[in-house]
């Protein structure tokens, strides 16, 4: 019969059965563990932000040629929310999350214990640290949400396409795709595995910078704070972290979020080659040419205001979720 519960020094949680011999259940330190916080922090995150990154990505769509067939004034933040509701009703502003819970169940645990993982391979080797210094952590940022984000390009390919679904029924258009397993068949018929990774230049350079602004930031801004003040590892060290992060990395990814959305959502060649733009560099000379150099941050404002709750409601969930595992936080 079990009598109570403890934890070891390693955080491991235990049951202290009747002959007095501690068996382990579960290690909530270790890597799976951590990972799916970090997907259910993230899909949380996605259910109170999403709309704002479909409204980022019709504003930047709205700009490129094939855009314009058909359509009228172009629409800032309000107009663009406004018309979707309209139009696509009010559960249109969540076409295409189901594509987002499959990115991030790949992308957001990926990114996260990769980061955590150097970070430790870091201290290890520095004992005099207790995290990293600002360009290991840059550095480390970028790596962990480049490789994140090329494994989970295929499902974000299919976020973008599914988010514009609606408009272009609207425009008279007929659909590309009906749903997530739909995309993804079509996707590869049209171009192999190859069209699954269309766009994933971009898409990695977005995501690397994101990651930077996001889990680099938050990590540095959250050891200077403590640093600086006597604020305890709780709820209010966590959300002013994360709002340092959500707006290092809005600054940093619109750009390349915009390149992004625009070299996903292009139509394919039979070979499954872009007919729109030759790739990122391609579509950047071309925006600025067409738009002018601003056109880079079309989308900012809702980016900005998405990031920043998106940051605030993934840290604060995936610190609490640690925090009630009696886990070590980030």
């Amino acid at each position: 019969m079990v009598k109570n519960a403890a934890y070891d020094e390693q955080n491991l949680q235990v049951c202290k059965v009747s002959d007095g011999e501690k068996k382990p259940l579960i290690n909530v330190d270790a890597l799976w563990c951590m990972y799916m916080c970090s997907v259910l922090a993230a899909c949380n995150a996605e259910n109170v932000t999403y709309p704002l990154d479909l409204i980022k990505t019709r504003l930047q769509i709205q700009g490129e040629k094939q855009s314009k067939i058909g359509e009228g004034p172009k629409k800032g933040m309000l107009g663009t929310t406004l018309d979707i509701i309209n139009k696509e009703g009010v559960f249109g502003l969540w076409r295409g999350i189901s594509a987002v819970y499959l990115r991030h169940l790949i992308y957001s645990g990926t990114r996260l214990v990769l980061y955590t993982q150097m970070r430790e391979y870091y201290i290890k080797r520095h004992p005099d640290q207790k995290t990293f210094g600002f360009w290991q952590g840059a550095l480390a940022g970028l790596t962990a949400g480049g490789i994140g984000q090329y494994l989970a390009n295929p499902a974000d390919l299919i976020k973008v396409q599914i988010q514009m679904e609606g408009k272009r029924r609207l425009l008279g258009l007929p659909p590309r795709v009906h749903g997530v397993p739909d995309a993804f068949v079509k996707i590869y018929n049209a171009g192999g595995v190859r069209g699954l990774w269309k766009g994933w230049v971009p898409s990695v350079q977005r995501a690397a910078l994101v990651t930077l602004g996001d889990l680099a930031t938050y990590d540095l801004s959250k050891r200077f704070i403590q640093k600086h003040t006597n604020l305890p590892d709780e709820w209010l060290l966590h959300a002013l972290s994360s709002c340092c992060a959500g707006f290092a990395a809005a600054i940093l990814s619109t750009p390349a979020d915009l390149i992004k959305s625009r070299v996903m959502n292009q139509p394919t060649d039979s070979q499954g080659r872009g007919t729109l733009y030759k790739g990122a560099v391609d579509c950047l000379m071309k925006a600025i040419k067409e738009e002018g150099f601003m056109a880079m941050y079309k989308g900012f404002l809702p980016t900005w205001i998405r990031l920043g709750p998106w940051a605030s409601v993934f840290w604060l969930t995936y610190e609490h979720l640690r925090i009630l595992m009696q886990a070590k936080s980030f």
